[in-house]
């Protein structure tokens, strides 16, 4: 039966006590990790988030109303211990931070009683992941994720205290928003008030941040819910957070500066980790053409090389029609491995299908210099003696190369690149590499639209210089936009926001938006720059993502306290469920049968 905390008051949690403690009378209260029954004496490891610590139940100081309580204890059991911190008889447990230290219980109070948990509560179990969010609740109480979640605790209250320093408001935005659908589908809410009509969950607090700025505001920041309703991976939910951040009277150089100061401030505090400022810049094309990626890992080599201009007019038909097109021929250099098994090859071949290569080309230089390859016979000794010179070749290397339009051999490569640094252990995983990616095109064309789409946003400023592209040549314009990157992971981005009339008016003419529509959309904010908006730009951080990544997880559900899995649903509450027919019919909402 369930005792009552009447009379006690903890005094210290269980992993804050030392050998600085000994001597002291303390009241601790956690959960019952194990308890081992000696006979005459009683050990208990007793957990609380900031540890463990032994306890030990002996007749002749607890009294035997208090032992036999003891024996009852079980794993999981939630007690409070009132006891003697004495430094341990036996050896010191060098696994546990209190590991000199034990307590000499003098009074015991079980004040809940636990059922057998479905599996361990221990740091590092391999139970399955949807076992463990089942029970997430005893999932959180492992040390690995509460102190993933009190390292995330500690990084929002130091974001806080430097956006505080440096000038920034911290200013709520609405959840319930008006719908915009350009980029990820919206999560939708029902108005009961106005029958018919709907809320969005907010994708960012993009156009309400930028009001702020016309508001008169200056510098805006805020830690942000968001929601996409989009295919799940493992750095991806429907429902994040992210740092946003929004600055007036700036450009690019200003917020890069900001983010970086902070992201510096937030590696030292939260791990002791020192980035090196400012932080290296590339430009979008350099990224592409180096790494075929636009969030490149640069903790390894394996760049991609062009070799079109080497293998123009010789007589491999994928690789000259590839030219033909339009497009591109490039390689790998995978040093040391030109005796990797032929299987390994096919694998990787299969493995490149999957980013849209309709193959790959390989070729390894062997120790005596001769050549085995997949289309040597196309091509002469000494074309085949360039492509090796171009691609750094040397005896023992493994050449693999991609043939297509540039975003596929972008894409494959950039893919096969990761794969292949993966497979052959070729990542310090002690390294964090931060990157800004900068000067992104403004614009992509979407072959399902029949149209240019923003790549941002349409409220992203165009590069000053590339401004009357827009009317010429639209594919070729630059943003004033800039993603920051760590370990090949997008960290987050942002951009200089459109402030002219004419240039947003421009905008939506290239994304084919007609006035009328722009104005059903956006009406709000282009009324509000009628008013005088100043020069403005932003940003927003991933803090899932930044969290997962400063801890080394695998995936951003071991930094979130309660996360879906990658069908949106929660396995914990059953969400999303059925409602009650009264609530629909309040709503004016009737369920569609889904068709098999």
């Amino acid at each position: 039966m369930a005792e009552s905390m009447k009379g006690l008051k903890r005094t210290m949690r269980c992993g804050e006590l030392s050998a600085a403690n000994v001597g002291e009378v303390v009241t601790v209260m956690g959960w019952v990790q194990k308890q081992r029954n000696k006979g005459g004496i009683i050990f208990v490891d007793l957990r609380d988030r900031a540890g463990i610590l032994q306890v030990i139940f002996e007749e002749s100081d607890c009294g035997a109303e208090n032992f036999a309580k003891a024996e009852k204890l079980r794993s999981e059991f939630v007690v409070a211990v009132v006891g003697r911190v004495e430094k341990r008889a036996g050896a010191v447990n060098e696994n546990l931070a209190t590991g000199e230290i034990e307590i000499r219980a003098t009074e015991l109070r079980i004040l809940s009683e636990a059922e057998t948990p479905p599996f361990p509560v221990e740091a590092d179990i391999k139970t399955k992941e949807e076992l463990r969010l089942k029970y997430r609740y005893l999932d959180l109480r492992r040390p690995n994720l509460q102190k993933n979640l009190m390292l995330r605790s500690k990084i929002t209250t130091t974001i806080r205290s430097f956006m505080s320093e440096n000038g920034f408001l911290e200013i709520e935005t609405p959840i319930l928003n008006k719908s915009t659908p350009e980029g990820a589908r919206d999560y939708l809410v029902p108005s009961r008030v106005h029958p018919g009509t709907f809320y969005a969950l907010p994708q960012s607090p993009q156009i309400f941040k930028q009001l702020l700025m016309c508001s008169g505001y200056d510098r805006y920041f805020q830690i942000a819910k968001c929601f996409r309703d989009e295919d799940l991976r493992a750095d991806r939910q429907p429902e994040f957070t992210q740092v946003d951040l929004e600055m007036s009277f700036v450009d690019v150089d200003d917020v890069i500066d900001a983010t970086e100061r902070m992201v510096q401030r937030v590696c030292k505090e939260a791990i002791g980790l020192e980035v090196e400022l400012p932080i290296k810049r590339m430009t979008w094309h350099e990224a592409m053409n180096r790494f075929g990626s636009d969030k490149p890992d640069t903790r390894f080599g394996l760049e991609l090389v062009d070799v079109s201009e080497v293998v123009a007019g010789c007589g491999f038909g994928v690789f000259t029609s590839a030219l033909e097109n339009g497009g591109s021929v490039r390689g790998i250099n995978v040093k040391g491995q030109a005796e990797m098994p032929r299987k390994k090859i096919d694998a990787l071949v299969e493995f490149a299908k999957g980013y849209g290569a309709k193959g790959l080309a390989y070729l390894s230089v062997q120790k005596d210099g001769s050549y085995k390859s997949s289309f040597a016979k196309f091509m002469t000794e000494e074309q085949l003696a360039a492509l090796v010179s171009a691609m750094g070749g040397e005896p023992g290397d493994l050449l693999l190369f991609a043939a297509d339009k540039n975003n596929i051999v972008w894409s494959v490569l950039g893919a096969l690149r990761c794969e292949v640094a993966k497979q052959l252990d070729l990542i310090d995983q002690s390294k964090f590499n931060f990157l800004w990616i900068t000067e992104f095109p403004l614009l992509e064309w979407s072959e399902e639209e029949e149209r240019f789409v923003a790549m941002h946003h349409p409220f992203t400023m165009p590069m000053d210089e590339d401004l009357e592209l827009l009317d010429t040549d639209p594919g070729k314009v630059r943003a004033k936009a800039y993603d920051i990157v760590l370990n090949g992971v997008e960290l987050g981005g942002g951009s200089v926001r459109i402030f002219q009339n004419d240039v947003q008016e421009k905008m939506f003419e290239v994304l084919g938006f007609t006035k009328e529509q722009a104005y059903d959309r956006f009406g709000f904010l282009l009324n509000a720059f009628k008013y005088g908006v100043p020069p403005h730009a932003g940003l927003a951080i991933g803090l899932d993502r930044f969290v997962m990544l400063l801890v080394k997880a695998e995936s951003i559900r071991e930094v979130i306290a309660f996360p879906k899995v990658k069908d949106a649903s929660c396995l914990m509450t059953n969400a999303p469920d059925v409602v009650d027919q009264k609530q629909l019919d309040e709503l004016y909402l009737a369920c569609k049968p889904v068709e098999e």
